[in-house]
């Protein structure tokens, strides 16, 4: 019995790796502050839970749902869309359709427009399931390089035009996973044109739109005119209303896009359980004074972690989104030689950036997911272990 040869090119999933060392360490009886990966700690809002409670208890929600989303959930999506973004006019039977999370839908819209001989254009460092979704889907990737010298945002003018030109997806993410980067509307518009010439499927992984801080609001895709032509944009409520584990999202926009990733959807998946769902539409009607208490816990970390990490030497602004802190390593080292010493002398464990992509080498990531007296005693740890940036 042999294994299929696209998973030659897989290489093991960085956050399995993370739980993996995780795992070994606490058999070890090591005091692990797991830093590692993007899963909020705290609790799924009240009100969500309540009303999923009592959706589990309605013999209604109890059968198959459909595919694409009930209507109520799909409506309450559009809804949310021109509440929060003041995009209009969503049609939930043709620009909408229900998503398990984020992560099924991205590997989904791959199989329904890349083909071999495809190409998929993605960010590096980025999520690393762009990558490995293209892979699956018998495609070819061209990277476009994160720098922080361009904000952490692709030039595309580097993109080569026989590259473009055999392209069926673009990839962005902002606020960016793993840097914390932000975009414009006036860069997405920059999206939208170069798109639209090459008839490039524009996809927006916007799964942090409301994990903002300082007054700021990440904007949509969609607000940019015409970018229902060509782009889709995902959302999800794992980040935001502290829902990883619930398994629910959306993705709206381009009519043909979604078309395509239901298309898929109904041949690999039943669809999202429909007590789920209801819980879903009450996350969406959060107030915004609820949703600023749970983005104040992540603002106060954000700035326990900036604060040492600044007291070690690291020069190092304030990212205004995301669970995330980007960070150069020491010089000296490469990003999986500093997390290695970090895990080794002080028990933390981080990721190194170039788990993330080639263009992450010389980074690592810390995730604002551990209690404030763990993030202090963290720091604590890499002063008494002489760690600096230098």
């Amino acid at each position: 019995m042999q294994f299929a040869k696209r998973l030659d090119k897989i290489p093991p999933y960085l956050f399995a790796e993370i739980d993996r060392k995780r795992e070994e360490l606490l058999a070890k009886g090591v005091d692990i502050i797991n830093m590692g990966v993007g899963d909020p700690d705290k609790p799924t809002p009240d009100h969500v839970v309540k009303t999923a409670i009592e959706a589990i208890q309605d013999p209604s929600t109890h059968d198959y749902p459909p595919y694409k989303g009930t209507k109520e959930f799909r409506t309450a999506a559009a809804d949310y869309m021109a509440k929060r973004f003041g995009v209009t006019g969503l049609d939930p039977d043709t620009e909408i359709v229900s998503s398990i999370g984020s992560k099924e839908a991205i590997h989904n819209i791959f199989l329904a427009f890349v083909e071999p001989g495809d190409y998929t254009l993605i960010p590096d460092p980025a999520y690393p399931v762009y990558r490995t979704a293209t892979i699956f889907a018998g495609g070819d990737y061209h990277t476009m390089p994160l720098v922080e010298e361009n904000g952490f945002l692709p030039d595309l003018s580097k993109i080569p035009t026989e590259i473009a030109q055999k392209a069926k997806l673009l990839w962005i993410n902002y606020p960016n996973n793993p840097t914390g980067a932000l975009a414009s509307l006036e860069y997405f518009k920059e999206l939208v044109d170069f798109c639209k010439k090459y008839e490039i499927l524009l996809c927006h992984d916007n799964a942090y739109t409301e994990m903002a801080y300082d007054g700021y609001k990440p904007p949509s895709i969609l607000q940019v005119e015409g970018a229902r032509d060509i782009a889709i944009e995902y959302h999800s409520c794992s980040k935001s209303y502290n829902m990883t584990g619930w398994r629910v999202g959306f993705v709206a926009g381009c009519a043909k896009g979604i078309k395509g990733l239901g298309q898929v959807k109904t041949n690999v998946d039943s669809g999202i359980f429909k007590a789920i769902q209801r819980a879903a539409i009450a996350a969406f009607q959060t107030s915004e004074a609820d949703l600023q208490a749970l983005m104040s816990v992540y603002q106060k970390r954000r700035d326990i972690v900036i604060e040492g990490l600044r007291s070690l030497g690291w020069q190092i602004e304030a990212p205004k989104a995301t669970l995330y802190i980007w960070a150069r390593v020491p010089s000296g080292y490469t990003s999986t030689e500093f997390v290695t010493l970090l895990l080794e002398k002080c028990g933390i464990i981080v990721p190194p950036g170039n788990g993330y992509g080639e263009y992450g080498e010389g980074y690592f990531r810390i995730a604002l997911t551990v209690e404030d007296d763990r993030i202090h005693e963290a720091i604590k740890r890499m002063t008494e272990a002489g760690i600096r940036y230098q």
